[in-house]
């Protein structure tokens, strides 16, 4: 899709968020289009392999490279998993951590080592699980980890749906409970209907209806934030994926509009 997206306009496409371990270090002509689209377009960028929850002592040297090609591309926005994905050696999955307080420590303690290598805020995601360990709530866990370390939140709009289905909560309690002032941005994405009591976060769907109302709530209680549609494979064509997008915009400016009310 890479010869599309450099097609696309500041009219049609606000921002783009990649994985930085898909280009670290990525030369030739591949490097050269990315080096276009920086220059063009805002940036953030969205890791798969911190695993800033991990018992495995923290990669600084990973930390490193991705300070370097924050730098080098001019991109202040670097947001991970609130999930590990290592044990002596990488498992290419995010694992559930577990909502204990012993782990609230131990994952503050390494965000906090990360932000000192990056010199920028870590901003954690909210991952979609399908076991629960722990007994802290997701909720008080995630909140526990933000109050603790003064980091940002992604908030994942779709995997708070995901969640609120698999582990029987009430999202938009959820959603309203987050600080304000610790959300930078969000996620929103399809996912699939397993079974009634069973939804798993695929990013290979259009985006649900419950989901496009629960992200019209969040920029309710909190504002709206830039918002990244998530699209990882059946890709559609083009202008399919820039219908989600525009729907996106739509929704923030009703938003502003209804908050001009509130605040007139």
């Amino acid at each position: 899709m890479l010869e599309e997206m450099s097609q696309l306009t500041p009219q049609q496409i606000d921002f783009f968020e990649i994985a930085p371990e898909n280009w670290i270090g990525l030369g030739g002509r591949f490097g050269k289009v990315l080096r276009s689209l920086t220059e063009r377009f805002p940036f953030a960028c969205h890791g798969l392999s911190l695993s800033i929850g991990s018992l495995d002592p923290l990669d600084e040297s990973f930390v490193k490279d991705v300070k370097s090609f924050l730098d080098e591309h001019g991109i202040e926005t670097y947001s991970e998993h609130l999930s590990y994905c290592s044990d002596h050696g990488h498992m290419y999955d995010l694992m559930p951590i577990p909502f204990t307080q012993e782990a609230v420590t131990h994952v503050s303690s390494r965000v906090r080592q990360v932000q000192d290598i990056l010199e920028r805020p870590l901003i954690l995601e909210n991952v979609s699980t399908y076991a629960k360990f722990g007994d802290l709530d997701e909720l008080s866990f995630t909140t526990a980890i933000l109050r603790e370390t003064q980091c940002k939140m992604l908030l994942d709009v779709n995997n708070v749906y995901v969640n609120s289905i698999n582990h029987s909560f009430d999202p938009y309690h959820y959603i309203s409970s987050l600080p304000s002032a610790a959300i930078h941005y969000i996620h929103i994405a399809g996912h699939y209907d397993e079974a009634d009591d069973l939804k798993v976060d695929t990013h290979g769907s259009p985006v649900k209806q419950d989901v496009w109302d629960l992200l019209a709530y969040a920029y309710d209680v909190h504002g709206v934030r830039p918002t990244v549609l998530e699209r990882d494979f059946n890709f559609p064509p083009m202008d399919e994926l820039l219908t989600e997008t525009n729907q996106i915009k739509s929704i923030q400016m009703a938003a502003g509009e209804a908050g001009l009310v509130k605040h007139g």
